[in-house]
């Protein structure tokens, strides 16, 4: 009855929607020749084909338009505006949905104290010296927001199974397309640090979780070979933020299900692959090797070299802070910095920011700190706190029972990773990122899984991944 409703308003709103461009093709049958408006047309109908199949299909293709418009993947320049579209109706339809639906789960402290980080979020922009970009900032931060709340949840609810099955799929995928690309002379991810920041966030925390509860011995190598790959890109890009969020989230896995071995076994892994590394190309892993104190750990310049460790963030990191002494209390405005005089001249745009009106943090939390102040920022910092909560909630549920057989635990590693990640790059915030997307989606999805969590229990062993059905959050084997 529910489909036959929601078809039904969707196939109305079509035909409505038909009546009214035929309409419009008799009144003004020029427009019809622009590509800008058919291009806005076919959006407009490729999302109420997304809306058609919500629970299954639209956060997948809003989060490729978000993708896309960050790398060089096919459709990148229409995704550029069309992400946007998406992730407003997103919100607004996801929480119609969300109200209509018999919810396990209801608005929490979390979602109170993210939308008090708004509201301070909106009253920081009035101190910009750009508010109309600072508004339109704080607007994609509560819509951002807003769909992690309700559209996102809608997603996961009831579809836990073939909601994670499609994330590892996905993550596998990315990977070996983006390692052929690669190898092949083009980095479809733009950079080596966005390259990194896939492989460092998302890949790695969620494929290495997928090895562990693996089904069969095909699947359990066909997730190490991914992993092993997400190593080589690693090592020849060099994102040092990547692989401190990946050995620190390794290490709490590890140390979580009590499998020092594990651990053990990981580091021999990673010694073998050097050494590999090192027969198959002496001349780059001697490079690699006497840069060590300059590149990847101390990142000495050549201008700057008594910075010592973490030189190249020293001087983002000294404007922030300067910044935030001229701006203690209230900060330069949300997703806007102080650039003086330079402020005037510069092109603003009104779907993304233009590259030179904004600058290099060097770390979202002090991006954060410039933008709203020491007093704006308590309501982002108490959100930070109720996240690290949770995931803390699922490491000891870990520690007590030393199984990995539960839904939360993959969305506690990315999210693990990405508050490390985001102390040395700035994205965490920027909701036209498209990892912005993806954390908080699956932070929001975390505290609600972490809710469920009883630590006493112990969990059986299921087949796997494919073949799981979901039991409040838990992997149990299918009959």
């Amino acid at each position: 009855m529910k489909d036959r409703f929601r078809l039904g308003f969707i196939a109305l709103g079509a035909v409505g929607l038909g009546l009214i461009l035929l309409f419009e093709l008799q009144r003004r049958p020029g427009y019809f020749a622009n590509s800008t408006y058919l291009g806005a047309i076919v959006a407009i109908e490729i999302v109420l084909g997304c809306l058609w199949r919500f629970e299954t299909v639209f956060f997948p293709v809003t989060m490729y338009c978000f993708l896309a418009a960050g790398t060089g993947l096919p459709f990148a320049v229409e995704s550029w505006t069309v992400r946007w579209l998406f992730l407003g109706v997103g919100a607004l339809a996801g929480s119609v949905i969300w109200i209509k639906s018999n919810r396990i789960h209801h608005f929490g402290v979390f979602h109170l104290v993210a939308l008090f980080a708004v509201l301070a979020a909106l009253a920081s922009a009035s101190t910009s010296g750009t508010p109309m970009t600072a508004l339109l900032k704080v607007g994609s931060l509560f819509l951002l927001f807003l769909y992690a709340s309700t559209g996102g949840r809608v997603a996961l609810a009831g579809r836990e199974a073939s909601f994670v099955h499609v994330l590892v799929l996905g993550c596998e995928i990315l990977v070996f397309v983006s390692a052929i690309f690669y190898f092949a002379g083009h980095d479809v991810f733009g950079n080596p640090n966005n390259l990194g920041a896939f492989v460092g966030v998302v890949a790695i925390p969620v494929l290495l979780w997928a090895a562990l509860v693996a089904e069969n011995r095909g699947e359990r190598q066909r997730h190490y070979t991914a992993l092993a790959i997400c190593a080589v890109l690693l090592y020849v890009t060099v994102c040092r933020a990547a692989i401190v969020a990946d050995a620190l989230v390794t290490v709490a896995l590890t140390l979580g299900l009590r499998r020092p071995r594990l651990l053990l076994k990981a580091a021999f892994v990673a010694a073998f692959f050097l050494e590999v590394m090192a027969v198959a190309n002496p001349a780059h892993m001697s490079e690699l090797m006497n840069s060590l104190s300059g590149r990847f750990i101390f990142k000495l310049s050549a201008h700057r070299p008594q910075q010592g460790i973490l030189g190249s963030r020293m001087t983002p990191w000294d404007e922030s802070i300067s910044a935030v002494a001229q701006h203690p209390w209230f900060g330069t405005g949300f997703g806007t910095s102080d650039l003086g005089s330079e402020q005037s001249n510069l092109q603003q745009s009104n779907v993304s920011t233009v590259e030179g009106t904004n600058r290099e943090h060097g770390s979202s939390y002090l991006a954060l700190i410039e933008y709203m102040g020491l007093l704006g920022i308590l309501p982002f910092l108490l959100l930070m706190f109720l996240l690290m909560r949770s995931a803390g909630r699922v490491y000891m549920w870990m520690r007590r029972t030393a199984s990995p057989y539960h839904y939360a635990i993959p969305f506690a590693m990315v999210t693990l990773a990405g508050i490390v990640h985001a102390a040395f790059e700035d994205w965490l915030f920027a909701a036209g990122s498209y990892l912005c997307l993806f954390f908080w989606v699956l932070a929001f999805l975390l505290v609600d899984l972490a809710s469920e969590i009883d630590a006493d229990l112990r969990i059986t062993k299921p087949k796997g991944v494919s073949g799981l059905a979901p039991t409040q959050g838990f992997l149990q084997p299918t009959a």
